[in-house]
């Protein structure tokens, strides 16, 4: 059974933002406001390990600011060589105001 808990207020993202947060403890992920949705993705790059974190977003895909690799936003899928692999995602929920991502 999958948990949830709560990354972030609604009014705290405007479209184009992001957050950093921490799940479970140990996972970073960026928390992304796209297009009036959110996303939540694991913060590292499957090719190299390094966050992706500056990355820029556009048309629902986050580029990683170090090889250029970039992911879909939705499904983590790798979309531009160097990375081959996708990264982990997390679905994400809004009630009463508030933001939750499971995990």
């Amino acid at each position: 059974m999958s948990q949830e808990m709560e990354v972030a207020r609604e009014e705290e993202l405007q479209d184009g933002d992001r957050k950093s947060i921490v799940i479970d403890d140990d996972i970073p992920a960026l928390l992304i406001k796209a297009g009036g949705s959110y996303y939540c993705i694991e913060d590292v790059c499957t090719h190299d390990g390094q966050p992706l974190t500056d990355g820029p977003v556009e048309d629902c895909e986050i580029e990683c600011p170090r090889h250029g690799a970039k992911f879909d936003l939705k499904s983590g899928k790798a979309t531009c060589m160097p990375a081959t692999e996708p990264v982990r995602t997390f679905e994400v929920t809004t009630r009463d105001g508030a933001v939750f991502v499971a995990y």
